[in-house]
């Protein structure tokens, strides 16, 4: 989740990162694993984002779900990777996982955390543009959770997550819709009622629709599989997985071959 601009090293310029953003971001990133602090949210939602993931990945390599390891061999990406919180539990399912994220100190910590864990994940600070740039092997998995709302060019910086995508592999994209319903419980709700998040974490106007994710993703030569909704029950805390997409979805997009 985030990305940066301006010159080396802690700015990148790129066309997917919004400065505004990554200010925000900046201040957050010592609180990445705190369960309690900042990113509360995020850690609450990663019990449903880990279970859609591991099923939908399986799904798609033909894999058992319920092996120990069951993402063994799979390469897997994960754009604006912040501290690490996707990272290190596909390592544990059996992923070689890269991370990559446009904020240094986001990386930094992301690399701390892993290290005190005995996790080996190639973390990088950059941008997927330089990764598209340098020639990178594509990936089996990209995953692009949380971010496509904080980016500058969400059509660009698509095509470039896209060009990571290796022939018959899967991209996984979850954002925010831009609904009155959103508007209502995951920014005035989250950020100034219950305080979950700090103010001005989400802007209405950069939030998309899934048909807007879809067209973005045809563009770039993905194919949608499966849009699936995720709401929270704010009295529980639990989030659940069904097909209302008003507020928080999840994309799942296959590129042919």
């Amino acid at each position: 989740m985030a990305h940066d601009t301006t010159h080396a090293p802690e700015h990148l310029t790129s066309v997917s990162v919004d400065p505004r953003e990554m200010e925000s971001f900046s201040r957050m990133a010592h609180d990445w694993w705190n369960p309690d602090g900042m990113f509360r949210p995020l850690h609450v939602m990663n019990g449903a984002r880990l279970s859609l993931i591991k099923e939908t990945v399986c799904d798609h390599f033909l894999r058992d779900p319920d092996q120990d390891r069951p993402l063994e061999g799979l390469r897997v990406l994960d754009i604006g990777c912040g501290g690490g919180l996707l990272c290190e539990p596909m390592v544990r399912l059996g992923a070689t996982v890269t991370g990559v994220d446009a904020l240094e100190k986001n990386v930094k910590t992301a690399k701390t955390h892993a290290k005190q864990g005995g996790i080996e994940v190639d973390y990088r600070h950059g941008t997927i543009e330089q990764m598209v740039e340098a020639g990178e092997t594509p990936y089996d998995v990209v995953l692009n959770m949380e971010v496509i709302e904080h980016v500058a060019n969400p059509r660009d910086f698509i095509a470039d997550c896209a060009a990571m995508v290796r022939p018959g592999g899967i991209m996984m994209c979850s954002t925010i819709n831009r609904t009155l319903k959103a508007f209502a419980f995951a920014i005035v709700g989250a950020e100034y009622v219950l305080r979950w998040l700090p103010r001005g974490t989400h802007q209405y106007d950069k939030l998309v629709r899934p048909s807007e994710l879809t067209a973005y993703l045809n563009l770039a030569g993905l194919n949608v599989e499966r849009v699936t909704g995720m709401s929270l029950n704010p009295m529980t805390e639990r989030w659940r997985l069904n097909d209302d997409t008003s507020i928080n979805y999840v994309t799942s997009a296959v590129k042919p071959g």
